[in-house]
């Protein structure tokens, strides 16, 4: 395993549908698992102990739904010291969360934009350091999905990377959210994934998407990874090396054989990139 990343080669997000599949094969091209930690902290009983058996035989990270980082109120100090817990319990290498809020006196159970403002930056900066020093290990942040940009004051990719230099901490690299914002906000998608900062990345997401109209997509996870994503996958590598890259499928999850198949073609982008005549820029 590399030193600049928690886990390596090709994962996969561990949904309760695929457990009884994953029960009763070890695919070869499974190096590590994702969870979401909200569905499994406090899970005891029988469904705990089948968890417990994934993270005994795979490496683990976790990516959750609930912290709110971008959030008005305030940090949900409790729940930050359950997910340290869980992830001490499980031997999880490594914790992230969206780069949005989803809660305002309430749970608004959606991933809302937060507004991309120097006052934004520093709030989120402010609990992005919080959450590290109560967990007491490095944290990361994912480039979000988002259908409307609300009090804005400089551009995404400007917000974001203030974030991770204000913060200090790593970018889970979604680069399907990169090409469905670059539809739906018109902008160049290689521009914008070569302009974040490479040394920050922990992993890639890759995943598919709903096409609503020919200038809207909607981030779903529920079909297949399509050819232009793959594309920009490809791109990545070339601008960050060969990073560990997790396959996301929330929603009509086909069997196991075809997302397998997915994984394939993460493996053999990685093993293009691997190769000593591959030229890497790694800026």
């Amino acid at each position: 395993m590399s030193e600049n990343y928690p886990v390596e080669g090709a994962g996969l997000g561990l949904r309760r549908a695929l457990l009884k599949p994953l029960e009763g094969q070890s695919p070869e091209q499974i190096s590590f698992l994702e969870a979401v930690p909200e569905n499994w902290i406090g899970v005891g009983g029988r469904l705990g102990k089948r968890f417990r058996a994934f993270t005994e035989r795979y490496p683990f990270v976790c990516h959750g739904l609930s912290l709110s980082i971008g959030g008005p109120e305030p940090l949900d100090v409790e729940f930050v010291k359950q997910v340290r817990s869980f992830l001490d319990q499980h031997d999880i290498r490594f914790y992230t969360e969206h780069l949005s809020y989803c809660s305002d006196h309430g749970h608004l159970y959606d991933l809302m934009p937060i507004p991309f403002t120097a006052d934004a930056v520093h709030h989120v900066a402010d609990r992005i350091r919080q959450v590290q020093d109560i967990l007491e290990r490095p944290f990361a942040i994912e480039n979000v999905s988002y259908y409307a940009a609300p009090g804005q004051e400089m551009t995404e990719i400007e917000f974001i990377n203030a974030v991770l230099e204000e913060a200090d901490c790593g970018l889970l690299l979604d680069v399907n959210n990169i090409y469905v914002n670059s539809i739906n906000h018109r902008y160049d998608a290689e521009e914008f994934l070569t302009a974040l900062p490479a040394d920050r990345v922990v992993y890639f997401h890759v995943a598919g998407h709903y096409v609503e109209a020919e200038d809207l997509r909607v981030d779903t996870h529920g079909a297949d990874v399509i050819d232009p994503v793959w594309q920009l996958l490809d791109q990545a590598y070339a601008h960050c090396g060969v990073v560990p890259t997790l396959l996301e499928r929330d929603f009509n999850i086909p069997p196991l054989a075809d997302l397998i198949d997915e994984m394939d073609i993460i493996i053999e982008l990685q093993k293009k990139w691997s190769q000593p005549a591959a030229s890497v820029s790694h800026g």
